[in-house]
């Protein structure tokens, strides 16, 4: 377990680690298929008591299994890459080859994160060095200790390094960076321009996932409907509640399209309901100090910005509904507080996403309509357009972007006989 995940505290010991992994890459290939092996294995021991709750290791499991990845693989990388194949193009053979050594810098704030960036390398037959963020320790020794307990043959033990250490010393951030061949960057946008402006190898190849947020919304017809509605309001609070409305992916508003003669009221009492349900399956263990007080000013300025906006919430900061109308996106307060509003036309909020938004969840009654929705909403840069309850999945692309391919180098063969 002690190669698995060090604390560093000079920078040589970073590029003996990157060393290392260098010429084990070189000593056996890892296919994909040999690697989907361990994960399943791996999958099925995250189910023990000591890692089964923590957060987003239900996610974890599932984009570990086969059934998942043989798909992902199989569009990304070609047909016969899972068993490292060679496949035809014309007179040219195309086969997958590691990139080298890719390391990771995860954010702080998704439990799962520093693992599910590292999967994604190791599917392409990388080595990875990951820098594990001080919060993420232990919950880290202990995911990655079940990686360890599966992988008996040790295929992908001697692919990875967890490195732990300050992330302001520098120096073993230019260490790390120096040691790579790829990087996997994840975070806010002071992180990650940080972290792009170490000095890479001019050769390595980055993969940057920033800051973005992202919304819901629904149709008149959708949230009107007696006989769905209940469950729209299940899906919302469990995209909520996930990863406490801290990712990229989470929404922080949610858009209902007017409808003629009816009051969103009975909607928006059914997911007060919805949410009191999850935070009695999912209680927050711990808020920082800091989020608790920026919940509190986001409920007080609402009432005080507009008489007519209104608010639902316990007395503890577990979670807020604020509800107006209008089509601009309200700074987002996370800690599961959901912006709640009416449009008159779902476009008019469309029309007003850009880049910035990552995600949108959508519940629409008219497919053709949902297309147009889709449309517009790509066009003004979002990345993934997904059903209300499934805004979290990991499955690429991703902001656009696949999660393998970037890592791997595509490799053309044309034989010089015939």
């Amino acid at each position: 377990m002690s190669e698995l995940i060090r604390r560093i505290d000079n920078p040589e010991e970073i590029t003996v680690a990157g060393r290392e992994l260098r010429e084990n890459l070189r000593a056996a290939e890892a296919t994909p298929g040999r690697v989907l092996e361990v994960f399943e294995a791996w999958a099925a021991a995250l189910r023990e008591a000591e890692t089964a709750g923590i957060p987003g290791v239900q996610f974890l499991r599932i984009w570990l299994r086969r059934g998942t990845l043989e798909p992902i693989i199989a569009r990304e990388l070609g047909c016969g890459a899972l068993e490292g194949a060679w496949r035809e193009e014309g007179r040219a053979r195309l086969k997958a080859y590691p990139l080298g050594v890719v390391g990771h810098w995860p954010a702080g704030n998704i439990e799962i994160q520093p693992l599910l960036s590292m999967t994604c390398a190791l599917l392409g037959g990388n080595a990875c060095l990951v820098r594990v963020p001080g919060g993420l320790e232990d919950l880290t020794w202990r995911l990655i200790g079940k990686l360890d307990e599966s992988d008996g043959q040790g295929i992908l033990r001697k692919r990875i390094r967890m490195l732990v250490f300050d992330h302001g010393r520098r120096d073993l951030q230019e260490a790390m960076a120096r040691a790579v061949d790829g990087a996997m960057i994840w975070g806010g946008a002071e992180a990650v321009q940080q972290v792009r402006g170490l000095p890479f190898p001019h050769w390595a190849r980055l993969a940057v996932f920033g800051p973005r947020i992202s919304v819901a919304a629904m149709d008149a017809d959708s949230w009107c409907s007696r006989q769905e509605r209940e469950a729209w309001c299940r899906r919302i609070a469990r995209d909520v509640w996930q990863f406490d409305q801290q990712a990229c992916s989470s929404p922080q508003v949610l858009f209902l399209e007017r409808k003629a003669g009816q009051s969103c009221d009975e909607f928006v009492q059914l997911l007060k309901a919805a949410f009191e349900t999850e935070n009695r399956l999912r209680p927050r263990q711990a808020i920082p100090a800091g989020l608790t007080t920026a919940i509190c000013q986001a409920r007080a300025s609402w009432l005080l910005d507009d008489v007519a906006h209104r608010a639902l919430f316990p007395s503890a900061p577990d979670w807020t509904l604020l509800v107006g109308s209008g089509s601009e996106i309200p700074s987002p307060t996370q800690g599961k507080t959901l912006s709640v509003l009416e449009v008159d036309d779902l476009l008019e909020a469309i029309e007003k996403l850009d880049g910035n938004v990552q995600t949108l969840g959508l519940a629409m009654a008219e497919a053709g309509r949902e297309a147009r929705v889709a449309s517009e909403a790509a066009r003004r840069g979002v990345d993934r357009i997904v059903k209300l309850g499934r805004m979290h999945v990991f499955a690429p692309p991703w902001d656009g972007v696949d999660l393998i391919r970037p890592m791997v180098r595509m490799v053309r063969h044309v034989p010089s006989l015939g």
